[in-house]
């Protein structure tokens, strides 16, 4: 796993530091909020379709050809990214990348391949750590290389970066990673997208933390899509300063999801470790629109990452252990594309709040989203140990 962890990292590092800068890449060619929120979602839009793909295929073929095929593509995504010069090659470049979007869910699977049920969530937050140290070093590097003027910042060594990180990872996956499924527990039956979402939703618990996942991430995305728009006009800062926040936010997730989440799971469970992070998460959203100075802006963005970091890997582990040992790729595919779903839509309603009716409705937005996924996730069952 630690090899998995470090090839994780690299490519996330490239993921993290350009994220934050696409209101900029956006708002440089006249773009509206609308379409800046379009241009965060249409990555989440074109994966939310193939996900599923390429979690099956990783079923069938195995975990370390999807994550290279995936790899590949992000860097040919992030020069294209680099070298735009007109808002439709933004688009383009962007929804290449959620084409190919694989790797989370493979890297998921491979999680579940070499872990037991026990220790999931602790080898899911490994994923969700390195994420989070993505998000601490991405948006620092892209807001110190992209500067601080909003005039003259530069766009494409970032995105020039992030496309050699993924050539990195690609490399790493090819010189020192191992496949982690043996050629038994691979799926002999081709299904459909459709019939993998079909089984997924007609089971009861699975379903509902289907849309716990969705509820949360549409919330989540919807802050991550304004927060540049909102901190521009609400402090007046620029892409350094929005980076460093975002570098704050992955400090801390990186923290909780790779040092603390074993420990609290072993005490607290995955369940009520997943409701006590998205209480953390509605408490994050309702201080964060009345927040006028940086203290309590911190205190709000420490509310989420802290969140965040209990809700993800429990919500994963618990989908993971409800999968099926045959179906870990595909049913993390459905999640991932569940999450897709949530990141198209999400920001889509967030630029259009924001636009309407004022910077600070699509954080209170997301406040009753977090609510309403609490109220869901409130009775599950606690998971057996020992199951898939």
């Amino acid at each position: 796993m630690p090899v998995l962890f470090l090839i994780v990292f690299i490519d996330l590092v490239g993921f993290g530091l350009v994220i934050p800068l696409l209101p900029f890449y956006a708002e440089r060619y006249g773009a509206t909020p609308e379409e800046v929120t379009i241009l965060v979602a249409v990555y989440s839009l074109v994966s939310m379709v193939t996900a599923p793909v390429w979690g099956r295929l990783s079923d069938r073929v195995g975990r370390r050809p999807v994550l290279m095929a995936s790899m590949i593509a992000a860097a040919c995504a992030y020069t294209w990214l680099g070298f735009a010069s007109a808002l439709w090659m933004l688009y383009a470049a962007r929804a290449l990348a959620g084409a190919c979007a694989g790797n989370i869910a493979a890297a998921q699977a491979y999680i579940a391949d070499v872990t037991t049920p026990e220790n999931r969530a602790r080898g899911m937050g490994m994923i969700g750590a390195a994420f989070g140290l993505g998000f601490i070093i991405g948006p620092a590097l892209g807001g110190v290389v992209a500067g601080n003027n909003l005039a003259t910042a530069d766009l494409r060594t970032p995105g020039l970066i992030a496309a050699g990180l993924s050539m990195l990872a690609f490399l790493g996956v090819v010189a020192v990673l191992r496949e982690s499924l043996k050629p038994e527990a691979r799926a002999n039956a081709a299904r459909s997208r459709v019939a993998a979402i079909r089984e997924a939703l007609t089971r009861p618990e699975l379903s509902r933390l289907l849309l716990v996942l969705f509820l949360v991430i549409l919330a989540f995305a919807g802050m991550e899509a304004t927060f540049a728009l909102w901190a521009m006009r609400q402090f007046a800062w620029g892409p350094a300063k929005v980076g460093y926040i975002f570098t704050y936010v992955g400090l801390l997730s990186a923290i909780m999801q790779g040092g603390l989440i074993g420990r609290l799971t072993s005490r607290f469970g995955e369940e009520r470790l997943m409701q006590g992070g998205l209480a953390l998460i509605a408490v994050g959203l309702f201080v964060l629109p009345e927040s006028r100075a940086l203290a309590p802006l911190i205190v709000s963005m420490t509310f989420l990452a802290l969140g965040m970091g209990a809700m993800q890997p429990s919500l994963n582990s618990l989908i993971s252990r409800r999968a099926g040992l045959e179906r870990q790729g595909e049913i993390l595919g459905v999640a991932q594309s569940v999450g897709s779903l949530s990141r198209v839509i999400g920001p889509a309603i967030a630029g259009v709040l924001f636009a309407g009716l004022g910077r600070a409705s699509p954080f209170w937005w997301g406040v009753l989203l977090v609510v309403a996924a609490l109220a869901v996730g409130r009775r599950l069952p606690r998971a057996v140990p020992g199951d898939p």
